[in-house]
């Protein structure tokens, strides 16, 4: 017969297994089910309750533009206009020169004070903002701050209304196959769902020096814009951005930039303006041909393909034919990652930079300098007497953008039909390298030159075309 204790004790031992079993349980169905259920296949079963959580910090965008016409009687859309039918009929054709036009885009608030991140091309060029909570009530809303190198911008509601944030999660950590969920604005359809997995990370679709793009199938269609990229905790991990389209609509490609990429640039854009370092260098990536062309050990990093004079890398001793291997401590595997991190690393800051030169690997010290925005340039400037053409000096990020042959200089930026810069075959694009044997390096000596020339005169032009120089002589009309 069994001891009465040993007995006691065996029941209290299979009793302890039996709980921690069920509270194992009851704690793994509370987890599975906090935000997103899971299936059986360890797919979602349902977004409800993430949705529930998320979309009260959701928000519409309704930007007003004004949209001004080239030419009274034609369409800033074209012959596809669906205004077309309405001018025709009330106004004889005639397009009004300007007019007000509705935008709509998305947000998502990310402080209780009323913070809310969204795309710059959603805000930008506006002349009235408003914001639309999920309750329906409307706010006007001011812009804080706009960085449109990576299509991010930050605007403000002022409301006595309690404010629920969203959590900024990490999107380093976000995997290919990760399910993710959009909410936006769709077509003017507020606070729309969608779900899909992650499709691709670090996707490049040439928007600009910085994109880096995580790719979502999830559906993102015109109106999403601003909206964010959830992961199944209900965290932010994206700001859907961009679709790849020929229709307009989704094809299953759709766009977000990463949250951590938004999270680095907050500082920044609370204070109203986004600053960048700069080292003043063009970059390309090493092809096989290269490779073989110039002799070079590696097909990683970025090669140099100029050096800015006068700027920071000049300063540091690097050349061109040289290979950026690492920059601050950061790896450069192409052309792609360098101007991301140099963007990154503080202004005014001594970084070591590793360089191969000759099949030589060798450390220079450079020291960053800030970034001279596009926006700061002069704006484009008729040439003087009357030739028909718009010029505008060129910036080294003008230069890297649109694959110039020069970083510096005179470039026609327009040319009028009829004019005698358009009978001397000048195009948009040449770039002005000499006037009558005379270097051209600013609008300002442009039209220095110019205030000499007289009707009847001919000038001799030096343009580089596409990297190549040729002369081209123009007639100034009597």
């Amino acid at each position: 017969m069994q001891n009465p204790t040993k007995k006691a004790a065996h029941f209290l031992f299979i009793s302890g297994i039996l709980a921690l079993f069920i509270i194992g349980i009851v704690s793994g169905f509370h987890q599975t089910t906090a935000l997103a259920k899971v299936g059986t296949q360890g797919y979602p079963g349902s977004f409800a309750e993430l949705i529930k959580k998320a979309s009260p910090s959701v928000v519409n965008i309704i930007a007003v533009k004004v949209i001004r016409t080239p030419d009274q009687g034609s369409s800033p859309f074209g012959m596809e206009d669906p205004l077309r039918d309405f001018f025709e009929r009330f106004y004889g054709g005639q397009m009004p020169k300007e007019f007000r036009q509705n935008a709509l885009g998305s947000g998502f608030i990310i402080d209780r004070e009323g913070f809310i991140l969204t795309n710059n091309h959603v805000v930008e060029q506006t002349e009235e903002l408003r914001v639309r909570l999920s309750d329906e009530k409307e706010f006007k809303a001011q812009i804080v701050g706009r960085d449109p190198k990576t299509d991010l911008a930050l605007i403000k509601i002022n409301t006595d209304k309690p404010l629920v944030p969203l959590v900024l999660g990490d999107s380093d950590s976000l995997e290919v196959g990760d399910w993710v969920v959009a909410i936006g604005n769709p077509f003017g359809l507020g606070n729309t769902v969608t779900a899909g997995i992650v499709s691709a990370k670090y996707r490049q679709i040439g928007g600009g020096p910085y994109d880096n793009f995580i790719q979502t199938d999830a559906s993102i269609n015109p109106g999403n814009s601003g909206g964010p990229l959830l992961n199944l905790d209900g965290e932010v991990i994206g700001v859907n951005s961009a679709i790849f389209s020929q229709s307009g609509g989704n094809i299953g490609i759709g766009f977000a930039i990463p949250v951590n990429m938004a999270k680095q640039l907050l500082p920044q854009l609370r204070q109203g303006k986004v600053s960048r370092s700069w080292i003043g260098v063009m970059i390309q990536d090493i092809t096989p041909e290269l490779k073989d062309k110039l002799r070079l050990g590696t097909e990683e990093g970025a090669l140099i393909s100029d050096v800015v004079s006068g700027g920071p890398a000049e300063k540091a001793g690097i050349k061109r034919g040289d290979v950026i291997l690492q920059f601050d401590g950061k790896p450069i595997r192409s052309s792609h990652d360098l101007p991301f991190v140099v963007a990154s690393t503080p202004i005014g800051k001594t970084v070591v930079v590793e360089v191969m030169r000759d099949n030589q690997q060798m450390n220079l010290q450079i020291k960053t300098e800030e970034l001279k925005e596009e926006a700061e340039t002069a704006p484009p400037s008729e040439a003087r007497p009357f030739l028909g053409m718009e010029v505008q000096e060129i910036t080294p990020e003008m230069a890297k953008n649109y694959g110039l042959p020069r970083t510096s200089g005179v470039i026609i930026v327009e040319i009028e039909n009829g004019s005698p810069a358009a009978e001397a075959g000048l195009s948009a694009g040449d770039i002005i390298v000499e006037i009558d044997r005379k270097p051209i390096k600013s609008v300002k000596a442009l039209n220095r030159l110019l205030a000499e020339v007289k009707e009847g005169d001919t000038i001799l032009f030096l343009i580089d075309r596409g990297g190549t120089t040729i002369f081209v002589t123009l007639n100034v009309k009597k």
